[in-house]
């Protein structure tokens, strides 16, 4: 940073006063006599002086790489070890969409044939169609990046970006992209494993979450942002993972005409074959997750397993539900519901789930969970509820459920009326149930899914029709 003020220019010689002048200017409106500078406030003048010209230099140490070409890299590394240090890095130029989405062309920084890539305070600018700013791309790859700023304006430009099977490691970056179908943490056709360890990535664009997952993500103490999107959305059998992150999103623009709902959270199959089918899954444990419009969870076209451990969940939209397991566009009509195994661990919930009759649930309290809300208020779908000993359920309307597993008393009906199976239940007596085993059809994304307590593992199976235009992330 250069400094043009008068303590630079003295420092540097360009100002010279004799000394006398030099207290009689300090001490300028004094009655009594001249004020000299204290010791103290010299030393901090010098202190900031050198500071200043620290930063200078340092500015000037750091290497520029940018390239203008479309489809074009500003750092690309193949089948080889490279690391990058206080490098400012700039992309223009657009890209088609498979190429650049699958496979990484016109990515600022890109690694592939099984690469590994170390970035450490990197600054990745970039402002083209398809224009994501970091890449690893296939299995073997590695990109490992740290203590870096990422900022991407471009529509479909995501912060970082796997496919193929590659693994990208990110510590404390700072990410943010202002298109429209930009994650800031990316993965597509093949996916891949991206961990990531502290930051903040926040996104403005429409169809942008923060993270968008054809891939294993984990996410630990991070801030994550969407200010239009979903703040994370999973497709197919993937997984996303959030430890003691701050997630906050307001799902406000729509990206597709084929779901009427908002949400936090989205986890589906779009059949598009860029994610395989199979049972997805959203873990959060601890941390906090706010959701400023609409439902919370939103499950369709695919089954999942869905675990909050700990985590404060707070919905400020109070016409927005909790879980919504529901037949939407994706899939094939009549067997596309969301089939769901929700965990609540340690958990203070409330709002209501509606799961429609084409999707199932497996409910489980455990570890002194509190849940207050009306399940399938519509008796539409199948539902089994199990509750642990120590947790209760507090029904704020009339619920069906297909069948329960509780204790006595672990039930408060609150006024309201408990169908278990089509029967009234009175909650003064244990009940015992059987979890549903799902069972999926041609077209809803799956093959085949647990029906069991959490744990299971769902096969890849099923044929979908043609496939519907994917929401990108």
């Amino acid at each position: 940073m250069k400094r043009t003020d008068s303590m630079t220019r003295l420092a540097n010689g360009l100002w010279t006063l004799p000394l006398a002048l030099s207290l009689a200017i300090t001490g300028c409106g004094s009655a009594t006599g001249s004020d000299t500078p204290s010791a103290t406030a010299t030393e901090a003048a010098q202190e900031e002086i050198a500071a200043d010209e620290g930063e200078a230099e340092a500015a000037q140490d750091r290497e520029a790489i940018s390239d203008d070409t479309d489809n074009g890299h500003a750092v690309a590394v193949s089948g080889e070890e490279a690391s990058y240090d206080a490098v400012d890095v700039t992309k223009t130029g657009d890209a088609d969409g498979d190429e650049a989405d699958f496979y990484g062309t016109n990515a600022a920084v890109y690694a592939e044939e099984g690469a590994t890539l170390d970035l450490d305070d990197v600054t990745v600018t970039t402002d083209g169609t398809h224009a994501n700013a970091v890449f690893s791309y296939g299995e073997g790859t590695t990109v490992n990046v740290s203590g870096s700023t990422i900022n991407t304006s471009g529509n479909c430009s995501g912060g970082i970006m796997v496919t193929g099977g590659g693994t990208l490691n990110a510590t404390d970056l700072t990410i943010h992209t202002t298109g429209n179908s930009s994650a800031a943490i990316r993965s597509d056709r093949s996916g891949g494993t991206e961990t990531v360890t502290g930051g903040s990535y926040i996104t403005d664009g429409t169809g942008s979450p923060v993270i968008y997952s054809t891939a294993d993500v984990t996410v630990s103490d991070a801030t994550l942002e969407s200010t239009a999107s979903q703040g994370v959305v999973v497709e197919g059998q993937n997984s996303v993972t959030l430890n003691d992150c701050e997630l906050t999103a307001d799902n406000n623009t729509k990206n597709s005409d084929k779901s009427d709902w908002y949400q936090a959270v989205m986890i589906y199959q779009s059949m598009s074959g860029d994610a395989d089918e199979g049972e997805a899954s959203f873990t959060m444990d601890g941390g906090a997750l706010t959701n400023k419009n609409g439902d919370v969870f939103f499950v369709n076209n695919t089954a999942c397993t869905i675990t909050l451990d700990g985590a404060e969940v707070t919905n400020q939209d109070e016409t927005g539900v909790l879980l919504r397991a529901a037949a939407a566009g994706w899939g094939s009509e009549g067997s596309n519901g969301g089939h769901v195994v929700f965990n609540m661990v340690d958990e203070a919930l409330d709002g209501d789930i509606v799961v429609d009759d084409v999707s199932e649930l497996n409910l489980y309290l455990s570890e002194n969970t509190s849940y207050e809300g009306t399940i399938n208020a519509d008796n539409a779908g199948a539902v089994y509820v199990e509750i642990e000993s120590g947790s209760t359920w507090t029904l704020t309307g009339d619920s069906y459920v297909t069948s329960l597993t509780c204790d006595a008393d672990a039930i408060d009906l609150n006024g309201h009326t408990l169908y278990v199976n089509g029967e009234a239940y009175d909650a003064s007596s244990a009940s015992e149930g059987e979890a549903i085993e799902f069972t999926l059809s041609s077209g809803s994304g799956m093959g085949g899914a647990p029906g069991e307590a959490p744990g299971g593992n769902g096969g890849p199976g099923g044929e979908g029709g043609e496939p519907p235009a994917k929401p990108e992330g």
